[in-house]
């Protein structure tokens, strides 16, 4: 877990003890959901295996979760000075029309810029200077989707210029920020569904490759995630026109298949492009750790981000992010189930 002070085992406990001792001193976030909570928060317990912990709400964002509306963990006072500095910091970064250097950040806590950097990492899971990116890239994103125009949002959400955007449109938003700014509006997005052994199956694609993959108990869990992202798109079934897809990812979780490469249009970072690249370098059969993923990437201190990066893969199993294991081989955070994982694992390794 991200936080400095409580294992997962001992934060789990408190949550289903709604435990009041353990207010401000982490949050929980479930991937089946997307939303993070107070460990009191009244609402019912998830299953353990889709929790993940985190010291500050401010990680569980930058992990991609929402505050749940219920228990608002986002305004939770930390109690450990140190969770205190570290939200005080992120709030400065959030704030600020210039994002504050090293030196002034770990000044105001305090702190030599060394030992704040380090702890920053630790509780947030990325640097300070990648964080102000992620916060600068989420403005844009807010006030484009609240349509604001091009060139304002741009400078609202701290772009010195419209070019160095454009430069990374590719990169962060999978198309330009016009379309983007539109919700989607015009992308064509197909999918089709198939019953495995594994749950439902759910393919989508745009003209461009495969969007989303993804393993669900149901129609309406598979297709709520399309929805969330460009609620604008339009979105088609197609059972006909993607079966070839969807025969080829069918017959590779059967086994009968062993190695895909199918086109993709998925919005990603430069890190997280990076990890996936990675695990598709898996060989089918075999696990690693990621620790290992880390290492490979030349930054064995980002395992948490090489974890973040698994979790928020939209092509499961084109993806084999159920490849990733932690150190010591046991399973963690799939997001469709570690009851999933451990089967396409099973499988693989018997065809092997």
């Amino acid at each position: 877990m991200a936080n400095i002070t409580t294992t997962d085992e001992t934060a789990w406990q408190q949550v289903l003890s709604r435990d009041a001792d353990a207010e401000g001193a982490f949050v929980y976030a479930v991937t089946s959901t997307g939303i993070y909570c107070r460990p009191t928060c009244p609402s019912r317990r998830p299953k353990r295996e889709n929790v993940r912990f985190f010291g500050v709400p401010e990680a569980a964002e930058q992990a991609g979760f929402r505050a749940c509306k219920r228990c608002r963990p986002e305004i939770a006072e930390a109690q450990d000075p140190r969770l205190v500095a570290i939200r005080q910091a992120c709030r400065q970064i959030e704030q600020a029309d210039t994002v504050p250097g090293l030196e002034a950040l770990a000044g105001q806590a305090g702190l030599s810029p060394f030992h704040f950097q380090r702890l920053f990492a630790q509780i947030v899971g990325v640097s300070p200077k990648r964080y102000a990116e992620a916060r600068r890239q989420s403005r844009l994103r807010h006030q484009l989707r609240k349509g604001e125009a091009i060139g304002s949002a741009l400078y609202g959400a701290g772009y010195g210029s419209s070019s160095r955007l454009y430069e990374k449109a590719g990169e962060y938003l999978g198309m330009t920020p016009a379309t983007y700014k539109k919700g989607g509006d015009g992308m064509a997005i197909r999918y089709a569904l198939a019953e495995t052994p594994l749950g439902l199956l759910c393919v989508a694609a745009t003209e461009r490759g495969l969007c989303a993959v993804s393993l669900a108990d149901d129609p309406a869990e598979a297709l709520a995630d399309l929805a969330a992202e460009f609620p604008r798109a339009v979105k088609t079934p197609d059972q006909e026109g993607l079966g070839a897809l969807l025969a080829v990812i069918l017959e590779h979780v059967a086994g009968t298949r062993p190695h895909i490469d199918l086109p993709l249009d998925i919005r990603a970072t430069a890190f997280q492009h990076q990890v996936w690249e990675q695990l598709r370098q898996i060989p089918r059969g075999e696990t690693r750790s990621y620790t290992d993923i880390a290492e490979a990437l030349g930054n064995p201190q980002a395992v948490r981000a090489v974890a973040r990066a698994c979790a928020t893969n939209p092509v499961a199993i084109v993806i084999p992010c159920h490849r990733v294991v932690r150190q010591d081989g046991a399973l963690a955070g799939y997001r469709w189930g570690l009851e999933r994982k451990r089967a396409l694992l099973k499988a693989e390794q018997k065809a092997e």
